[in-house]
C-alpha cells in the first residue's frame, strides 16, 4: 500500500456570501458538505460514501492548487463554499435553515458518517482520486468521464445504478413551443444557425454508453445533448422527445451529469445492504478506500 496522503487537520473554505475566508477543521469541513449535498434521511452507508469523497475532493483540490494556484473564482482558497466546489454549511447556517430537532437528528447522523470515516480518503493505483464527482441519480447508469467532460478517468467508468427507484426528478417533462425552443437555442448559440425548427427537423442521432444524449440534430446543425440540457434547463441529458406541430417535449431520467457517484444509487445500495465501500468501489472503478 503506498503511504497514506498526509493533511493539515485546518483548511480554509472561501465564503461567497461575505467575501472572506474562514478556518475550519477539515472533519468539520467534511460534515458541513454532507450535510449541504445529501439529505441526512439517507442511509449511514451512504452518508459515510459521501463524507469520504468530500473529503477526498477537498485534499485533491488543496493539492492540485499548490501547483496551479487558486481558481480565479476564489482566488483566496483552493475551495469555495457553493455548488463551483462543494456546498458547505456551518452548524450556524444549518440551524437557520433547518431546525432545532434536525440538528439533534439529522446534523448528529450526519456527524457521525464523517467521525466514523475519519481521514479516510480514495486512491486510485496508489495516487489521490482527483474526480470524486458524484450527482444526484443516473437515471439507471452512470457515464463514463469523457462522454460528459474533456478527459476519460480511469476511475469515471460507466457503471449500473439499480436502485434508485426512489429517487427524485424521474420522468420528468419539460414543453417547449418552437417559439420557445428556438429562442432558448438562439440565446444560448447565438452564431448558430438552426433554421427553422418544426417535428421533422428534429432528431436525436446517438446515446452515450450511460444513455444520454451524445449528438442530436437541429434544424441545421448537430449540438451535444448536454447543449439542449444547459440551453432549456433539463434535469439530465438522459433524455426522450415527443414533437408535434405545436412544440417539442422533452423526457429526462435522473438529475445531473451522470458521472462518478450516483447519490440515489448509493442510497439504494445501502438499502440493499452494501456498505461505503462497496458502494465507492462500485461507482468509482478500481479504487481503494485507506
Amino acid at each position: 500500500m503506498p503511504e497514506k496522503v498526509e493533511y493539515d487537520q485546518m483548511i480554509t473554505v472561501f465564503r461567497t456570501e461575505s467575501g472572506q475566508t474562514e478556518r475550519v477543521s477539515l472533519e468539520d469541513y467534511v460534515a458541513g458538505v454532507v450535510a449541504g449535498e445529501m439529505p441526512s434521511s439517507f442511509e449511514m452507508e451512504a452518508l459515510k460514501a459521501q463524507a469520504v469523497a468530500a473529503r477526498t475532493y477537498a485534499i485533491s483540490k488543496i493539492q492540485r492548487s499548490g501547483d496551479s494556484g487558486f481558481p480565479k473564482e476564489h482566488p483566496m482558497a483552493a475551495l469555495c463554499d457553493s455548488t463551483h466546489c462543494q456546498v458547505y454549511r456551518t452548524p450556524k447556517e444549518l440551524l437557520e435553515l433547518k431546525s432545532e430537532e434536525w440538528m439533534e437528528s439529522g446534523w448528529a447522523k450526519i456527524k457521525e458518517a464523517a467521525e466514523e470515516t475519519r481521514g479516510q480518503l480514495m486512491y486510485y493505483q496508489g495516487s489521490l482520486v482527483e474526480q470524486p464527482l458524484f450527482h444526484s441519480s443516473s437515471g439507471g447508469k452512470t457515464e463514463n468521464s469523457e462522454d460528459v467532460f474533456v478527459a476519460a478517468v480511469p476511475y469515471l467508468r460507466s457503471v449500473d445504478s439499480p436502485y434508485e427507484q426512489e429517487a427524485t426528478h424521474q420522468s420528468e417533462k419539460t414543453f417547449f413551443t418552437w417559439g420557445e425552443f428556438q429562442k432558448k437555442l438562439k440565446s444560448a448559440y447565438p452564431k448558430s444557425n438552426f433554421g427553422t425548427l418544426n417535428a421533422n427537423s428534429i432528431k436525436i442521432i446517438s446515446r452515450s454508453q450511460g444513455g444520454r444524449v451524445e449528438k442530436i440534430q437541429v434544424g441545421n446543425e448537430v449540438l451535444e445533448g448536454r447543449n439542449i440540457r444547459d440551453a432549456c434547463n433539463l434535469y439530465s441529458a438522459n433524455f426522450n422527445i415527443e414533437r408535434n406541430s405545436s412544440g417539442i417535449e422533452f423526457t429526462t431520467m435522473g438529475y445531473g451529469h451522470g458521472v462518478g457517484m450516483s447519490q440515489w444509487g448509493a442510497n439504494g445500495m445501502a438499502e440493499n445492504g452494501s456498505d461505503y465501500r462497496e458502494i465507492l468501489t462500485h461507482y468509482y472503478s478500481g479504487v481503494e478506500i485507506y
